[in-house]
């Protein structure tokens, strides 16, 4: 587990918030903090902005919540080995091979360097996986409602762990003992989920006037969204079973896809006696995760509940072969990991908004605009620099009247597909920085779920962008025709 710390901080102070969503979550924390929780459902996550509130009270760096919130991934990790450990009896050297590599999946060492609900998400989730297969062994009321408590607290943190509610139901028919339906147990069940909807409904509308029907319309809005996004994206339903296949094949361990076919055979037949082994558990996890997320909206996060089972399955597949040869396999694997995380995460760092805040600072820029990404804001706010982004070219000219001179040609609009902004990039520009991680893969291949667009036609996107060396490009706004800008 230390492995896995000192891996997911590597570098990590040198590095931005990656995305949107990271600073916008960096935002909202400070706004509840200051109890205002105007925006406390955004993205249907007010958990986790309660979560971290109480650290802006010590400090608003975006690099501690960014080491914070890769710890707290760490100790989702720690949870989960512990309790697979213990129910599949794994020795030692399993146990630690299991942990190192699971924690070097290159997916969750990406999402455990950003400022998400991922970490938080992962360590709700080990704790309902934990609860529910307790409820699966002793099928009592209470062990039931314990589940049930954690679904709803994981319901708090990520609108997306309405998803788990499949898979539960999944279990509990293979279950088919009744105690869901028993003596009124679901309607106790779903009095626990719906209570915390209650509660802090009713907070935000007694501190910001937060409208009691916010929180659901978030899922209803999020579901069936009313007009495409800036990206031209509109629906979320995508069939195709290839993406998180092509995914796994080229950037995780070689391990998975096969060891997920053998599980179908080794642990498959443990699905007729219910799920009663922590291999059969484990594979209903996986198969339904990877089969739910290929019907609909793709990115690599899609797959954030099924890692950790995912990564477990080879090793307990590989407790029935000769131990010296399962050690040098998992051991191989590992090998793999730590090369592909070098490759896709750790190669695209340090950041260079600092240096931008920096120059900003030292010319007296108090106001920049950005071409959608806002990720120069954590590292302006320190300077004093109000840092305002631009979803399209007509929002770009109504800064440009409110005063803004300067625009921040940031590439995050490509990763983003937000394409009108290339028209600006024939502009001449007053400095220019390069920014490594707008040319990653795996961020390109992130923001395929708001783009929609497949896993190739993304990764065609990120070559074209990653032969260009500079990804910030400062743009006088002044000297830009206002015909550009409309």
């Amino acid at each position: 587990m230390l492995a896995v710390a000192v891996l997911r901080l590597w570098g990590l102070p040198s590095a931005a918030l990656p995305d949107y969503d990271s600073v916008r979550n960096w935002q909202i924390i400070q706004e509840v903090a200051q109890l205002d929780w105007r925006h406390i459902f955004h993205h249907g996550s007010p958990g986790f902005y309660l979560f971290f509130a109480p650290v802006t009270w010590l400090s608003t760096d975006y690099r501690v919540y960014l080491v914070l919130n890769a710890l707290v991934g760490v100790a989702a990790l720690g949870v989960f080995m512990s309790w697979i450990a213990q129910a599949a009896r794994l020795r030692g050297p399993e146990t630690a091979l299991l942990a190192l590599l699971a924690g070097s999946s290159v997916f969750l060492t990406f999402s455990g360097r950003d400022f998400t609900m991922s970490s938080l998400s992962l360590l709700a989730l080990a704790g309902l996986m934990r609860a529910h297969w307790r409820r699966l062994q002793v099928p009592t009321r209470r062990n039931l409602l314990r589940s049930a408590g954690w679904l709803a607290l994981g319901l708090t943190i990520n609108y997306k762990f309405l998803l788990t509610a499949p898979i539960l139901l999944v279990l509990e028919l293979l279950q088919a003992d009744g105690l869901l339906w028993r003596r009124g147990n679901w309607w106790r069940v779903l009095l626990v989920v719906a209570l915390p909807f209650v509660v802090l409904g009713v907070l935000a509308w007694v501190l910001s006037g937060v409208p009691l029907w916010r929180w659901p319309a978030v899922y209803f809005v999020i579901m069936f969204p009313a007009a495409a996004n800036a990206a031209g994206r509109q629906g979320t339903v995508q069939v195709d079973f290839s993406y998180y296949l092509r995914y796994l094949t080229d950037f995780e361990s070689p391990f998975l896809l096969p060891a997920l076919g053998m599980a179908l055979v080794w642990f498959g037949a443990d699905l007729r006696q219910r799920p009663t082994t922590m291999g059969a558990y484990l594979l209903v996890w996986a198969a339904c995760t990877l089969a739910g997320m290929s019907l609909l909206i793709k990115a690599p996060r899609g797959l954030l509940f099924g890692y950790i089972p995912m990564y477990a399955l080879p090793v307990l597949l590989l407790q029935k072969w000769p131990r010296s040869v399962a050690l040098v396999l998992l051991v191989l694997a590992l090998g793999y990991n730590g090369w592909q995380v070098q490759r896709q995460v750790l190669a695209y760092a340090p950041s260079s908004y600092p240096q931008v805040a920096a120059w900003l600072k030292q010319r007296q820029i108090a106001r920049v605009a950005t071409s959608v990404g806002i990720g120069l804001a954590p590292a302006a706010a320190p300077q004093q620099i109000t840092v305002a982004g631009a979803n399209n070219l007509r929002q770009l000219a109504a800064l440009r009247r409110q005063g803004f001179r300067y625009l921040l040609l940031d590439d995050y609009y490509r990763v983003a597909g937000v394409q009108p902004f290339d028209t600006l990039r024939r502009a001449p520009y007053v400095a220019a920085w390069p920014e490594p991680l707008l040319r990653s893969p795996l961020l390109y291949l992130e923001h395929s779920e708001y783009t929609g667009l497949g896993y190739q036609a993304t990764l065609q996107r990120q070559q074209q962008a990653a032969r260009d060396t500079l990804q910030l490009r400062l743009i006088d706004l002044s000297r830009l025709p206002l015909s550009e800008a409309r």
